[in-house]
């Protein structure tokens, strides 16, 4: 395989290919990228991207912020059923909605990037400009960057095998942040696993916070009653009272219960001596499961949402690595959480997520999870704690 490139849309070149098909490969492990875009309906003029690699399919959505929408390795499918039953247009979600979550009316991604200058719950901060002059300014849910275009975009290929897609985006405004993404997903064929790295860029000229959390979402097959979230945590805190009080669950998940009420969880994870550490959320009989590693040092925080309701109003579960946890940034701040870049300065992680289609690799990646711990045993806090939890 050659080295290949090609450009879907760059918007300052006043390029945008409606389709695109490239495909290769031998006859027993053949590999393909497909662009397409969603025409009808509330994701009308959403651009898809499918990169297949025989083993492994997923589908990128450079509309809306270079999230991945579903994927599926083998028979396994990955992802989960929200109430938003289909892409929606970045158009149509009002975030400002709801006292702020209208974030939610678009929410039915395996994985959605949350951030960049803000992440977490709704609210009120007051940001300071150059002189010291704080302004009151609202926050909504998740921000903006899972609602944001790339407008550059590109696929390819390499000598190695790897196939890619990378798209980059701008979260800017005068008198705010200056924020630039680049991301990039790739796997090789016949792989079970794909990587995704993200630069984000300061392109301000002063100092920027930013947040980010990686909102990945599972639901059915892989959810169901007696699936369980393996980590290697040291410890793990409830996010409120309603959480503490199945604290000595925290990990397991129930049948769907239509008067359920989401319940969060932080956890500090163990890494290795490389810096890398492993999760492993798996069905009731560890046959099958879907693993995240990465490093820590880029997102030193970990959270469980557990949203066990009925599958009409969207069963599924939350594992979420971040930069600081999804509180209101003005608490995150207080407490000494919320990142910050230089000007021009970058910021780099990556993580890969693993399908796991074999009880062997169940096993296997469990294993793995508990090496990380060693003799280290993993403490429950049996409360809210108030500098990782804000009042109620």
């Amino acid at each position: 395989m050659n080295d290949s490139r090609t450009v879907l849309t760059d918007t300052e070149q006043r390029i945008w290919l409606e389709a695109f098909h490239l495909e290769g490969g031998e006859p027993d492990e053949p590999w393909s990228i497909d662009k397409w875009t969603i025409r009808g309906g509330p994701g009308d003029g959403i651009d898809v991207i499918d990169i297949d690699n025989g083993c492994l399919s997923v589908s990128v959505l450079p509309t809306r912020g270079m999230g991945l929408w579903k994927a599926r390795c083998d028979d396994l499918s990955l992802g989960w059923d929200s109430p938003v039953r289909r892409p929606v247009h970045p158009s149509l979600v009002q975030t400002a909605d709801a006292g702020g979550i209208g974030w939610l009316g678009g929410f039915n991604e395996l994985l959605a990037r949350c951030g960049l200058a803000s992440h977490g719950a709704p609210g009120v901060d007051h940001v300071s400009d150059a002189k010291g002059v704080a302004t009151e300014v609202p926050v909504t849910l998740h921000g903006r960057i899972a609602n944001l275009p790339a407008h550059k975009v590109e696929v390819g290929t390499d000598s190695d095998g790897r196939l890619w897609v990378r798209g980059e985006i701008d979260e800017t405004m005068l008198f705010g942040p200056c924020l630039h993404l680049a991301s990039t997903f790739a796997t090789h064929p016949g792989s079970n696993r794909i990587s995704l790295h993200d630069r984000i860029t300061n392109l301000s000229g002063r100092e920027a916070e930013f947040e980010v959390l990686y909102h990945t979402n599972i639901g059915r097959p892989l959810l169901g009653p007696g699936a369980r979230l393996v980590a290697p945590a040291r410890r793990v805190i409830p996010r409120n009272q309603h959480a503490a009080d199945d604290i000595r669950q925290f990990d397991v998940f129930a049948s769907p219960d239509v008067d359920y009420v989401e319940q969060c969880y932080f956890l500090e994870l163990q890494s290795d001596d490389a810096d890398r550490t492993l999760v492993v959320l798996h069905d009731a009989g560890g046959q099958r499961g879907l693993a995240l590693e990465y490093a820590i040092h880029p997102l030193p925080c970990f959270t469980l949402w557990k949203n066990t309701m009925a599958d009409a109003d969207g069963y599924v579960a939350g594992i979420e690595p971040s930069t600081d946890y999804p509180n209101p940034r003005e608490f995150e701040r207080a407490n000494g959480r919320v990142p910050t870049l230089a000007p021009g300065a970058s910021w780099d992680a990556h993580i890969d997520f693993v399908a796991l289609t074999t009880p062997e690799e169940v096993n296997e990646s469990v294993a793995r999870v508990k090496s990380l711990l060693g003799e280290t045993s993993t403490r429950l806090v049996e409360m809210p704690l108030p500098n990782l939890c804000p009042a109620d």
